[in-house]
């Protein structure tokens, strides 16, 4: 073989590594924007419970007195 023909399959083959870690990368992403998109409905959930929940006065727990009572 000659050397122009080995430096053709030396840059076909890192092509296809290349093209195999873009796809991989891409899948990659997609899956995290999926996660990301449930990270914000679950925080866009939590934030209308709380602001549906009753106000109370100051505190949420009722006063206790000191379990050394």
């Amino acid at each position: 073989m000659s050397t122009t023909e080995d430096r053709f399959i030396d840059l076909e083959i890192k092509i296809a590594h290349q093209e195999h870690l873009v796809e991989s990368l891409g899948q990659r992403i997609y899956e995290q924007q999926q996660q990301i998109d449930k990270l914000e409905q679950l925080c866009a959930a939590l934030v209308q419970h709380i602001r549906t929940q009753p106000q109370t006065g100051g505190s949420q727990l009722p006063h206790e007195p000191p379990p050394h009572y």
